[in-house]
């Protein structure tokens, strides 16, 4: 079974700052790094391919610094990664990321199975899957947590907001998964060892892809005109006490008031 995984560098949002007075996002000095999410999609994609005999292959479309950055996901177990070098500096959108990474995984040949994030990190826009998919000619299912594989099929049980699902769908296919779909393992220091032995691929979307920019540039369909954080002021309550009874019901009355909780007889 070959597997490809749709990996991406981003920024690590957990170090964004939102200036309070003018809702400035301030970007300069964050670092990037390979998703969150995506530790959990290589997970999903290694567990297979140890279940069923298969190889991992990442993609992704990011800048060339990235390249000395998927060791980690090397030594997860993964064969080797392929960088597609963005042109855009990150401004392409989906529909520009879905047709790169479309003509990277038909370059690989032979899939038969795609994984993605349900979503990355930074983006948040929940197409880039269901946009390959599509150009891929491959069935989709998202928000998968339990994958399992019977003579080419898939039988994937999904979590929703309001119950869960169990569906099955040929193969090829692709796949999403989330953050709740697995427990990502941590790489031994033999494996990290390896993982210097594996190779990080750089290609060009021109050049290696047969893709122009000019005509990817032209599927942006977005313009960015405005960018603005939200503040949220903590409310900072502060309950104070001996006696944890009395305690317990302040703080009950407190989140009712704050419609954290819906009051009741």
């Amino acid at each position: 079974m070959k597997i490809v995984v749709c990996i991406k560098y981003s920024l690590d949002v957990s170090e964004i700052k939102v200036d309070s007075d003018s809702r400035e996002i301030r970007l300069t000095g964050v670092p990037l790094k390979v998703g969150v999410i995506d530790q959990h999609v290589l997970e999903a994609a290694v567990k297979l391919a140890e279940l069923y005999d298969g190889v991992v292959h990442a993609v992704t479309f990011g800048p060339v610094s990235a390249k000395e950055s998927f060791r980690s996901a090397l030594a997860m177990g993964v064969e080797d990664v392929t960088l597609i070098e963005d042109f855009t500096d990150g401004q392409g959108g989906p529909a520009v990321t879905a047709a790169v990474l479309d003509a990277a995984i038909k370059k690989i040949d032979g899939v038969d199975l795609v994984i993605c994030g349900e979503v990355s990190d930074d983006g948040f826009t929940y197409q880039v899957p269901p946009r390959l998919a599509e150009r891929l000619g491959f069935p989709q299912i998202s928000f998968s947590r339990d994958i399992n594989i019977e003579d080419g099929i898939l039988f994937i049980h999904r979590e929703l907001d309001d119950g869960s699902q169990t569906v099955e769908a040929p193969l090829p296919a692709l796949i999403s998964v989330t953050e709740e779909t697995n427990t990502p393992r941590r790489p031994t220091l033999m494996e990290a060892m390896k993982a210097k032995q594996k190779p990080v691929h750089l290609w060009q979307v021109d050049e290696d892809l047969g893709l122009s920019k000019k005509d990817l540039m032209e599927k942006t369909g977005f313009e960015i005109v405005d960018t603005e954080g939200i503040v949220v002021n903590r409310k900072q309550h502060l309950l104070k006490g001996d006696n944890m009874e009395e305690l317990a019901n302040n703080l009950v009355d407190l989140l009712i008031q704050e419609n954290v909780l819906e009051g009741g007889e």
